[in-house]
């Protein structure tokens, strides 16, 4: 069975929780990871994590064949109140981890190659940090399409759109379902639809993209 990696895999409601399964129950072995209770814990924040969390789990497993970027560090603030050190870990976590699992698992690639999925938002007014390491991570994404495509390696950054895995209130919740024009909100199941779509042979024809799987939610605008 092809292995894949999916981060940022704790919490039973995650968008990471919901893809599990649905690649689980499609014939693929799946490995986890977050800082804590995973199948392979690892603090990002540091350098050495993802080349040490590579080494595990192709040392159990054998090579990765996708990998799915769902971690996270996010603190809401703004420009004026964003500490240098809340700056630093953001892109840390968010931005420079990303970068160095990306080379990970390009360097321990199966020769039939393997796919990249990673999680990104617009969230930058009032959420700065997060917004703009994120902004850095769908820049790393598509140039590892560009990268590492000559060795069937696809990368796509998805912006999933607010999706309720519990951190919204109910007064939030009535707020955003208006303004998706399929009249609900995004759930991790149907985040797990387009990962599971785009880590097939037939979806790694789409490369170097920043697709909005959002119900309609960025077309507001």
């Amino acid at each position: 069975m092809p292995l894949a990696l999916v981060t940022g895999a704790a919490r039973s409601n995650s968008i990471a929780a919901g893809i599990v399964p649905r690649l689980k129950s499609e014939g693929w072995e799946v490995a986890t990871s977050d800082r804590d209770t995973t199948d392979y814990p690892c603090d990002l924040s540091e350098p050495t994590g993802p080349d040490e969390l590579f080494a595990a789990v192709t040392r159990d497993r054998g090579p990765v064949s996708a990998l799915i970027l769902s971690h996270a560090h996010d603190v809401e603030t703004g420009i004026l109140d964003t500490t240098a050190e809340s700056f630093d870990l953001h892109t840390a976590v968010n931005a420079r981890a990303s970068l160095l699992l990306i080379a990970a698992f390009a360097r321990q690639a199966p020769p039939t190659g393997g796919a990249i999925i990673a999680f990104t938002s617009d969230h930058t007014t009032g959420n700065l940090p997060y917004g703009a390491s994120k902004g850095a991570l769908d820049r790393i994404v598509i140039s590892a399409a560009r990268e590492f495509g000559p060795r069937s390696i696809s990368a796509n950054v998805v912006s999933p759109g607010p999706i309720d895995t519990g951190w919204m209130n109910e007064d939030l919740r009535n707020t955003l379902t208006p303004q998706h024009p399929l009249g609900r909100l995004g759930t991790p199941a149907d985040i797990a639809g387009v990962v599971s779509f785009l880590i097939s042979p037939e979806g790694r024809w789409i490369t170097g993209q920043l697709l909005f799987a959002d119900g309609g939610f960025s077309a507001r605008f």
